[in-house]
């Protein structure tokens, strides 16, 4: 008996110590019987996995040299084609995909977790952050890379962490390069983030455009219903997401693809640091702002700002690069020019002997030269006046580039990068871009049409809704009522132009499918791959003929399409208050994002004193105190403002308020009730009939002062100039540190395409855009006389004013009715 206790225990302890082996599984869904699904990683046999530790080798110490500095040949700029489009990937065999066992992928995700730091890493993700959601997303884009980086070893990293609800048996993520799929691997990283490495199969990249494409498919692990959708989301993290080049050759800069190709940081920004000593000279202003937009240009990127210093090298780095602008003479005490520019003008890469970095290197024996070299840059991205062009460069954060649509046009959904997919969840949703041009004028009138090519499953039931967003604002809904499933062929969902701006618009298509086995959501209903719905490609998206007429102000045109300044003869007038290095960097980003969405550089001729514009069109950036208040005055911008607009500084605090008075608390209590009142009744009149109060006016009422708030650190107005035949753009802080820190956060491009209105204000502190809507426009003629246009502009002015629309339609009656009586008059016989 003592030993048969002993033993007892022992065999309890072992069965216990084997239960425990077990892995721990929430997949309450699965089916009985079935062995447990672990997440295993697929990828292609040419990355196989790697079971050693990785070597951390110590990179090369630099020492200081005295030689003089590497200088590349001279830049040869090649223009590219008018349209610049994704080139089509090389036609490389497919690989078959390997599936490894847990262990062997355990061991890859340790032994390519990026910790070779020999090779030149490039990060790939242009935003700052990048969330796959729903249960079916894609994200596409294109980087640049140079031969050097397309002929080198890669191998691309990134880091992800998915929400706990996400069921790792039926969802996945895939990674393809030029279409063609690289990695797929379930997706189970909801307790922090996991890093996956693979190399990229030779011969698959290629130099200059290689689309990069992110997709992820997504089920719940206990919820049906279609508001469970939403709680899906697998995060990418652009700080860890990168391609790595084995060798030193992908470091290499020699042409102008090293401009193309200088990607982005970690958190999806681009900079160019500008060196440029005699930077307060005036002669130096018109060159290097021309050179910004040229860069600007070149890269694409959509994240991009500008700094400019004066005396030292600023410190290299990711999606970073230095430019070197100045004479021999003026760059003596930071860089070591090489001769050939004491004679001609000269721009090439260079290596900086004491730290090591590369720069491109600008000089010439006069700022003529100089402008001269700037001009070899540039010259790769100008457009002769009056060219039409087909796209809206935008493969860069969006693949592919967006069409601009300039009269009545039918688009196929396969033109618009949308493919034919078959879903088998409860909420589908894609999205395409298209383009407007600056003189769009049909806020009021017109419908753009989507002519569905779709089919739905017999277990779909009525109640079920296909949704159309414009901009992230609903469009348009249309039920599916049938039951027993169905097909629709060409089916019209009807979008009111109203939605669309000039510029970049993103329509987004989605699908609520409700079905009967959702309402019991039984034990792995949410892994069924069974389709319920299917979207075809030959859908298309087709927009009537809409009028064309500019409108000044208009500054969603401004951010659209660089209009009025990206049509301008001849060039426009920009005063800049100060030249100091904030005040040109603020200047130099905005150029930069006008000249990207205007497809090419936008000629300026810097001017000393506003009394020198005259009727040309102007673009004024400069502190508030220092703008001439007429400036201001005709921007319907408060004088006070000069002295009054002060943001509290940092640790100061909001500034109090002055005592109020029980008469102040009455007037707002009894204002407040009022003012709700109108704004329900304003509802109900949009709500139902359409009508808006703006709309019930007779002529648009006259713009009224604005006086900009201290919460608010920067601000952009337009207005017509005095005579009303030019367009003034106003770009203002309080500071020129806020200027700076305010023009890049407008120009990133999430911010970019708020701007709108006549004024368009930003709070540096909370980060809010507010803007106020223009009441009082005028017409600018852009297109040449027709009776179609002008009928449309009529119909359109007419339909956002409806006072003025009844007064005619009675006129029109009378005159009708008058007439009808004089002839019948005439006629006939009296009795």
């Amino acid at each position: 008996m003592n030993r048969t206790f002993p033993i007892l225990l022992l065999l309890l302890g072992a069965v216990t110590a084997q239960a425990q082996t077990a892995p721990f599984d929430m997949s309450g869904e699965r089916p009985k019987g079935e062995a447990p699904t672990v997440p295993q990683i697929i990828i292609p046999q040419t990355a196989a996995p790697q079971t050693e530790s990785p070597k951390t080798v110590a990179p090369p110490a630099t020492t200081p040299q005295t030689v003089a500095p590497q200088v590349a040949p001279p830049l040869v700029m090649t223009p590219p084609a008018t349209t610049p489009q994704t080139p089509a990937p090389k036609a490389v065999p497919p690989v078959a995909p390997m599936q490894t066992t847990p262990q062997a992928a355990s061991k890859t995700k340790q032994a390519t977790a990026g910790n070779d730091v020999s090779a030149f890493r490039r990060y790939v993700v242009p935003f700052a952050k990048l969330r796959l959601e729903g249960e079916a997303d894609r994200k596409s884009w294109s980087i640049y890379l140079t031969p050097e980086q397309a002929a080198a070893p890669a191998k691309l990293t990134f880091a992800y962490q998915n929400a706990v609800v996400v069921a790792p048996e039926a969802s996945q993520i895939t990674v393809l390069v030029n279409d063609r799929a690289v990695h797929q691997q379930q997706i189970g990283s909801s307790d922090n983030e996991s890093d996956i490495s693979f190399d990229i199969p030779r011969g698959l990249l290629q130099p200059g455009a290689n689309l990069l494409t992110f997709e992820a498919t997504q089920r719940h692990r206990v919820d049906c219903d279609i508001a469970s959708t939403y709680e899906l989301w697998s995060d990418i993290d652009p700080a860890r997401t990168y391609l790595s080049f084995a060798g030193r050759d992908a470091e290499k800069l020699s042409t102008t693809d090293a401009i193309r190709a200088i990607g982005v940081d970690g958190i999806g920004k681009t900079q160019f640091n500008l060196v440029v000593p005699a930077l307060a000279q005036p002669e130096t202003t018109k060159p290097i702002l021309h050179l910004s937009q040229g860069l600007a240009l070149l890269s694409g990127m959509p994240n991009q700002a500008f700094s400019f210093d004066t005396d030292a090298l600023p410190a290299p780095g990711p999606g970073k690069m230095t430019v070197v602008v100045g004479t021999p003479t003026e760059l003596q005490p930071i860089f070591a020019v090489p001769a050939a520019a004491q004679s001609g003008a000269l721009a090439t890469f260079a290596t900086d002997p004491r730290s090591g970095q590369q720069l491109l290197l600008i000089s010439g024996p006069s700022w003529q030269a100089i402008a001269s070299a700037v001009d070899m840059v540039v010259s790769p991205t100008e457009r002769a006046p009056g060219t039409r062009r087909d796209l809206l460069v935008t493969q860069r954060w969006s693949a592919p580039d967006a069409p601009l649509i300039y009269s009545g046009t039918s688009l196929s959904f396969e033109q618009l990068g949308v493919k034919t997919t078959e879903f088998s969840g409860r909420r589908f949703h894609t999205s395409f871009n298209v383009a407007i041009p600056s003189d769009f004028y049909a806020n009021a009138y017109g419908e753009a049409t989507i002519l569905l090519d779709a089919a739905y499953a017999t277990d779909v039931r009525p109640g079920s809704h296909i949704d159309v967003y414009v901009n992230g604002s609903i469009a348009t809904t249309k039920p599916i009522t049938a039951t027993g499933g169905g097909i629709f062929r060409q089916l019209p969902i009807r979008i009111t132009m109203r939605h669309f701006k000039p510029g970049l618009n993103t329509i987004t298509l989605e699908a609520m499918l409700l079905a009967d086995e959702d309402t019991a959501c039984a034990p792995a209903a949410t892994s069924s791959m069974t389709p319920r719905f299917a979207l075809f490609d030959t859908s298309q998206f087709t927009v009537p003929d809409f009028a064309r007429i500019a409108q000044r102000p208009n500054l969603a045109a401004l951010t659209g399409t660089g209009y009025p300044y990206s049509r301008e003869t001849e060039p426009a007038a920009l005063f800049i208050d100060r030249p100091d290095a904030d005040t040109l960097s603020a200047t130099a980003t905005l150029l930069g994002q006008m000249a990207l969405t205007a497809g090419h550089p936008i000629p300026f001729e810097p001017t000393a004193s506003p009394n020198t514009v005259g009727t040309r069109s102007a673009l004024f950036i400069g502190s508030v105190s220092q703008l001439p208040s007429t400036i201001l005055a005709q921007m319907n911008i408060s004088a006070a403002s000069q002295v009054a607009w002060r943001p509290p500084a940092p640790g100061q605090g909001n500034i109090p308020e002055a005592s109020v008075t029980i008469a102040d608390w009455r007037t707002r209590i009894n204002g407040g009730i009022l003012q709700g009142q109108m704004q329900n009744f304003q509802q109900w009149m949009h709500r139902n009939f359409d009508i808006t109060l703006s709309s019930l006016r007779f002529i648009p009422s006259s713009e009224q002062m604005f006086t900009p708030s201290n919460a608010n650190s920067f601000l952009i107005a337009q207005e017509a100039n005095p005579t009303n035949d030019a367009t003034w753009t106003v770009v203002t802080a309080p500071s020129a540190g806020d200027l700076r820190a305010g023009a890049e956060a407008m120009s990133a491009q999430h911010a970019w395409s708020q701007i709108g209105g006549r004024i368009t204000v930003y709070s540096g502190k909370t980060g809010k855009i507010d803007t106020v809507p223009v009441s009082r426009f005028s017409f600018v003629v852009s297109q040449p006389w027709s009776l179609t246009n002008y009928r449309l502009i009529a119909a359109n002015w007419l339909s956002s004013n409806i006072l003025s629309y009844a007064l005619l339609f009675v006129i029109g009656s009378f005159l009708l009715g008058v007439s009808t009586a004089s002839v019948l008059s005439k006629i006939g016989r009296r009795e």
